[in-house]
């Protein structure tokens, strides 16, 4: 016997193999980087820490495809983070289908990394992160009591003040039938505790929109909810069946010019609640990533931006900055997605 290792811990089995009859040489697999093969840009990658998920949303067939929570070690994660820092990475993208939900079908277990223990835990693998000194963005965050643990990290600026939480409705009946936590008033008092402890924290949120059954009076409810908490960056879908989802059976579907008009409304007024939060930003000074470079200028990100999904910061005197470099900017100008403004 070589070792004991958890479920599925192919690395680990693979560490005792190697270490009891070393890897041949390959010159073709050896030309592949310690970071292997990056399919985004140098300066920032994701990093996926589990696979599957435990939920059982009606609207989504995500475990009835991949299975489980299945959650990958935590000294394997940082192990990997600190490679892909020591590769250029300027910003880690942390994902899965729950992150909160991490380590819990490992019940936590402990791993260590550079001579010290990390559970495997949302919480510790924030920590150890925030060691490598880069950024480092949460997505996919379930709002499960223990969120509440880094917002100490995030007023330390030890990660970025920045949560991506699928809320997807704010009617307590339509979130039911989702299958979805649906304490509203609970969630309402959640986000603003966090930013009493966290000023500058950025939420981001999806919402779908037309759900079978939903009316009139809880697309209102959801419009109160949009205009009460105030989300940074949202993202809203017209219910779309998928095929082997439960909530196609659910009576009471939507007509496609209801949801449509539905969504335009939703989106509009999240447009007004957007461009009010950026204007706050005009005449402040904020750190920017910079992600692309043209004759004009340069596009980059905040902390309150992540890539591809949330706005952006055009720097209009950013002709010779570089991919990947920090800069501070002074706001000048807004709109209801990105801000404009000049080097500081």
């Amino acid at each position: 016997m070589l070792a004991i290792t958890g479920p599925q811990d192919y690395a680990s089995v693979m560490s005792a193999v190697h270490k009891a009859l070393p890897p041949a040489r390959n010159k073709f697999l050896d030309l592949v980087p310690d970071t292997g093969v990056k399919l985004t840009p140098k300066h920032y990658a994701y990093l996926k820490i589990s696979e599957g998920c435990n939920h059982r949303c009606s609207f989504c067939i995500i475990p009835s495809m991949r299975g489980d929570l299945v959650s990958r070690p935590v000294d394997q994660v940082l192990i990997e983070a600190e490679k892909l820092v020591k590769g250029g990475v300027k910003e880690l993208l942390v994902i899965s289908q729950d992150t909160s939900a991490y380590g819990v079908d490992v019940r936590y277990a402990e791993r260590e990394w550079r001579g010290k223990q990390y559970r495997t835990r949302m919480t510790e693998l924030c920590e150890g992160l925030s060691e490598l000194g880069v950024w480092t963005r949460l997505h996919y965050v379930y709002p499960y009591p223990h969120v509440d643990e880094v917002m100490p990290l995030m007023a330390e600026g030890k990660i970025l003040p920045y949560l991506d939480i699928p809320f997807q409705h704010a009617s307590p009946r339509i979130l039911k039938l989702m299958k979805r936590p649906g304490n509203v008033d609970k969630t309402l008092e959640r986000i603003q505790n966090w930013r009493r402890h966290v000023p500058d924290l950025t939420i981001r949120s999806t919402f779908i929109v037309g759900f079978p059954g939903e009316t009139d009076a809880e697309f209102n409810e959801l419009l109160d909810f949009l205009r009460e908490a105030e989300l940074d960056r949202v993202g809203a879908f017209a219910y779309s069946p998928v095929d082997g989802a439960k909530a196609n059976e659910l009576p009471g579907q939507v007509d496609e010019e209801l949801k449509e008009d539905r969504l335009e409304q939703f989106m509009a007024v999240q447009a007004e609640i957007s461009a009010a939060k950026l204007q706050r930003k005009v005449g402040k000074t904020i750190r920017v990533l910079v992600d692309e470079i043209d004759a004009d200028g340069a596009w980059g990100r905040s902390s309150a931006d992540a890539p591809e999904i949330d706005g952006a910061v055009r720097i209009d005197d950013g002709q010779l900055l570089k991919a990947g470099q920090f800069v501070d900017v002074v706001v000048e100008e807004a709109d209801a997605h990105d801000l404009y403004g000049r080097l500081a």
